[in-house]
């Protein structure tokens, strides 16, 4: 089956082959070659039928690699195109959704062709409609002639957008019943990463400079953990940092295709996207080695740029599980994922709801090992909205975040990425985050306790801040938690339980 124009015009060329005469050396180029165009058709390819001249120039690698006349194949294609519309709807209707997809940017005229609402809509019928019980011949003619009336009333590509977007949320009824099974550990769905690797879901992220350009990237690492995954982007050419006007964040899921290199058709959903004042605005150095800087960019994403000349190496992206599915798949090109509200319900017995019952699970990790995770559960939130536990539990392991982009790798030391799922008293996700966090030296507050250096991490949003107290331990050689401190923003507790604290 033909795979765009590529595919089409190389058939095309093996049919010229075979009644071409031979002919000696190249033929005519350039501006030669709009003139013969426009001595056998009578049109001039540039003004009136620029048609022609996109096919032209399309297939000039033709021309260059076989011994095809250019006569002839310019008098092939204009009576190829020339051919009445109907004919080229059926010839088109019989390629697969790919080629078809692909075809429509050759030119203006088969982009219009290859958004016909028949063609679509018999594909999709044929791939996702449902299957036929027995019916009588004569109603199954009436379901015909009705059935091409609700087509031709559609906008046009209005059922080719429907085909993609059905591809990618076709098993959707699947894998929302698999989202039901929530581990009482976490309070998150169990089987968050096996859905998005059985839906073939990955992430892009698409990045203009102030001239324009704009390039898109896609996902070179993933790293999955109970609670988040974290993504990396290091292969392709990366603007300067400085020079960064917009960047988006796309989930997308593709069409599983046997060739791993055609530009394989996908649904997109849009999970963030930044503009040039928020770029300007952001730029908070969490740390750094021999080779690069990190820059937090947004709560959850990290950009690596090489010392000294701020371009970048590597982009990272810490994503948490809640709703993450749904947010990759359930969104539009333009427009993200509307988060549901999931408020519990209202207890006007208890004067005190929204205060207690809270169970928070917190881990530290990097892109190698998980360095901490901690659960603690009946936590109490006083007036001022902070709960706090000052239960000591120790680290695994140095705080560190490995990087590696397409020739260099190295470590920067206390950093790690932070997940924190806080749960209300009915155990549903209250407060997610997962974010990029660095370590600093906490020399204001040392605590008597304990003989060491003392640390602090800190994090801080619009519904909520962290506050995690650590001391190095030079006899056991270890890190340990010695306070762990969450404030959470009167204004979520009251809109979440409806008070009015």
């Amino acid at each position: 089956m033909a795979i765009g124009r590529g595919q089409l015009f190389r058939s095309f060329r093996e049919g010229l082959l075979k009644n071409a005469p031979p002919t000696e050396g190249q033929g005519p180029t350039g501006k030669e070659n709009s003139r013969l165009c426009e001595k056998m058709t009578g049109f001039s390819p540039g003004i009136q039928r620029y048609e022609l001249c996109d096919l032209v120039n399309s297939c000039c690698i033709v021309c260059t690699e076989s011994s095809i006349p250019i006569n002839v194949l310019i008098m092939s294609i204009w009576c190829f195109i020339r051919m009445p519309p109907e004919i080229l709807l059926k010839i088109l209707s019989y390629l697969d959704a790919l080629s078809l997809f692909s075809i429509g940017f050759t030119n203006k005229r088969f982009y219009e062709m290859a958004h016909n609402n028949g063609m679509w809509h018999k594909m999709y019928s044929a791939e996702y409609g449902h299957s036929k019980k027995w019916r009588p011949k004569r109603l199954d003619e009436v379901l015909d002639k009705l059935s091409a009336v609700v087509v031709q009333e559609r906008p046009e590509g209005y059922w080719r957008r429907l085909y993609f977007r059905t591809m990618a949320g076709f098993n959707e009824t699947k894998w929302r019943k698999e989202l039901r099974d929530i581990n009482p550990f976490t309070g998150l769905p169990s089987q968050t990463e096996r859905i998005l690797r059985s839906q073939r879901v990955t992430w892009e992220i698409t990045v203009s400079d102030k001239w324009g350009l704009e390039g898109t990237f896609e996902q070179s690492r993933a790293y999955f953990s109970d609670s988040s995954v974290t993504v990396c982007w290091s292969s392709g050419r990366w603007p300067s940092f400085h020079q960064l006007s917009t960047l988006q964040l796309d989930g997308v899921k593709r069409q599983a295709l046997s060739s791993p290199n055609i530009n394989k058709p996908g649904w997109r959903s849009l999970m963030a996207k930044f503009d040039r004042n928020t770029i300007s605005k952001s730029g908070q150095v969490i740390g750094r080695d021999q080779l690069v800087t990190l820059v937090l960019f947004s709560p959850s994403i990290v950009i690596g740029v090489w010392r000294g000349r701020w371009s970048i190496a590597f982009v990272m992206a810490s994503f948490h599980y809640h709703r993450l599915v749904e947010r990759s798949l359930l969104g539009t090109s333009m427009c993200p994922y509307s988060m549901p509200e999931n408020k519990p319900p209202f207890d006007d017995m208890d004067p005190d709801s929204g205060l207690h019952g809270y169970t928070l699970r917190i881990i530290l990790h990097n892109t190698v090992t998980q360095i901490m995770a901690g659960h603690f559960s009946q936590l109490y939130c006083s007036k001022s909205n902070e709960t706090s536990t000052q239960e000591h539990t120790p680290l695994s392991g140095r705080i560190s975040l490995p990087w590696k982009c397409e020739a260099l790798e190295g470590t920067v030391e206390n950093c790690c990425m932070m997940s924190l799922t806080l749960m209300d008293e009915y155990q549903n996700p209250f407060w997610c985050v997962s974010t990029p966090v660095c370590m600093a030296l906490n020399s204001k507050e040392p605590s008597n306790d304990y003989e060491g250096q003392h640390f602090l991490i800190k994090y801080q949003d619009t519904e909520g801040k962290v506050r995690m107290d650590l001391v190095w331990l030079e006899e056991q050689r270890q890190y340990f938690l010695i306070n762990l401190v969450v404030f959470i923003a009167t204004a979520k507790v009251n809109k979440y339980f409806g008070r009015a604290y």
